[in-house]
């Protein structure tokens, strides 16, 4: 008789084991179910006094599941990923030809954009960066320029208009033509990827400049300097290996006396950040 007693009381104690849990419920409707608008759960070990992930006050720390199912805090979000960084991406001395050619010359019209500036350096994490999955990219960067006639800066107190955009190349650094494979044309989605009739085009940005060499409202500033643009822009994308190329125009509303002016881009320190927001 106690035998028997003792095999339904083991027998009872193991089906509670891996019965539901409630709390707050006598009706759970999960492994463990917790009822009641406010409800909270808490894990010490995942508290800032026990973990050193744990932002404290300053913030609010994001919870994780790691492969095993474990709740975890991770040093970084797992959603949002850092792709892309070089140091003064695009070479700096002039080229004036070739595929690598960063000097872009003056308009009269705002139209007819050239791809300009070549990566400083080639390679995984220098020239392209990698998708393994679907993610929404953040493109920030800022680009150096520079105008110049014959060699030297001008000072003809024309006003011009510079622009640049940045487009995305598959599989490494080549300048684009019409019949492109590699150009990126479209998102993930389908839709095309376009600013003024710009195939590509990505992060348009615009700028004003004029000046002179005399005394005044004109004066030196920016004769014979560095300028600097700066574009963002979000693309949804699929895997794949990119690479980051500029284009720019600069024109001019009166070519009178203007003579052969030039652009060079990437002639000072330029940077580009690549961050991926991942999505299911």
């Amino acid at each position: 008789m106690m035998k028997n007693i003792i095999f339904y009381t083991l027998l009872i104690t193991s089906a509670s084991i891996f019965a539901q849990i409630g709390v707050n419920t006598t009706n759970p409707q999960e492994e463990l179910h917790i009822e009641g608008a406010t409800s909270t759960i808490r894990v010490e070990g995942l508290n800032f006094a026990n973990n050193t992930l744990n932002l404290g006050t300053a913030e609010n720390s994001k919870v994780y599941v790691d492969a095993d199912g474990d709740l975890v805090l991770a040093s970084q979000p797992q959603d949002v990923e850092l792709l892309f960084n070089p140091a003064n991406y695009l070479e700096d001395p002039l080229d004036t030809g070739g595929a690598n050619s960063n000097q872009i010359n003056q308009t009269g019209v705002g139209s007819g954009y050239s791809e300009g500036g070549w990566p400083r350096q080639t390679g995984p994490g220098l020239s392209t960066f990698t998708l393994t999955k679907n993610a929404i990219v953040e493109i920030n960067y800022s680009l150096s320029y520079e105008i110049y006639k014959s060699g030297i800066g001008i000072s003809d107190h024309h006003a011009r208009t510079v622009q640049f955009y940045v487009y995305l190349r598959r599989n490494g650094p080549a300048n684009v033509n019409p019949s492109d494979a590699n150009l990126v044309r479209n998102d993930v989605d389908g839709n095309p990827i376009n600013f003024a009739g710009n195939d590509g085009a990505l992060g348009y940005s615009g700028q004003f400049y004029t000046n002179g060499d005399s005394n005044g409202a004109s004066g030196l500033e920016g004769f014979d300097r560095k300028f600097y643009a700066t574009g963002h822009d979000y693309v949804k994308l699929g895997p794949g290996t990119y690479t980051p190329m500029f284009a720019g125009v600069m024109f001019v509303a009166n070519t009178a006396g203007t003579g052969a002016v030039k652009m060079q881009i990437g002639g000072g320190d330029d940077e580009i950040v690549v961050v991926a927001h991942y999505y299911n």
